[in-house]
């Protein structure tokens, strides 16, 4: 299939070729299902992906609003799918260092996934760990030791306290200490 061929091209650094196999691979799939379809929306987000890595977060957004787009549309805006869109146009925005749009995109996705996983799951502790990281690149250092403290916690239940995420979550609470002390 093209996105194979894309990820073989991806892999090897052949962007542009990789770019043309995904877009003959999204247009045989809309030719296929229409764009209203799961697979679709699938494949925006990971052209999304595509752009992000080349550094081309406006390009990336296009095609994560498209995704969101479709995902709202069948899904409805309290959905699993619709909160990893939030969470990825949030990454962007962070990148991007438009540290208030991510934050709303951020709480978005965590709102969601606190609705339909509860308070104590790894998907919840991702978007509370996204949210940390924000207040921290904002200087909102107790702000951000509060969300990293709730990452912590739900890590160490979930994963355990030598998991590598768990390991890393106290790494940044610690850093986030040293640079509050100063």
């Amino acid at each position: 299939s093209y996105n194979i061929i894309g990820g073989v091209y991806f892999s090897q650094g052949d962007y542009p070729r990789a770019l043309e196999s995904y877009e003959k691979s999204l247009s045989i799939l809309e030719s296929l299902f229409g764009v209203n379809h799961p697979d679709v929306a699938t494949f925006y987000n990971n052209i999304g992906l595509f752009y992000t890595a080349q550094g081309n977060y406006s390009r990336a957004l296009e095609y994560f609003e498209k995704s969101l787009s479709i995902r709202e549309s069948l899904f409805g805006d309290n959905h699993l799918y619709v909160a990893t869109s939030y969470n990825i146009i949030g990454a962007v925005y962070s990148l991007q260092g438009d540290y208030p749009r991510a934050l709303e995109y951020y709480e978005k996705s965590l709102s969601i996934r606190e609705s339909l996983l509860g308070f104590n799951h790894p998907y919840v502790a991702t978007s509370y760990n996204n949210i940390g990281y924000v207040y921290y690149c904002r200087g909102d250092y107790p702000r951000a030791l509060e969300y990293y403290t709730k990452t912590l916690k739900i890590r160490e239940t979930i994963l355990g306290t030598e998991h590598p995420s768990t390991l890393e979550t106290k790494e940044n609470i610690e850093f986030l200490k040293t640079r509050m002390d100063k």
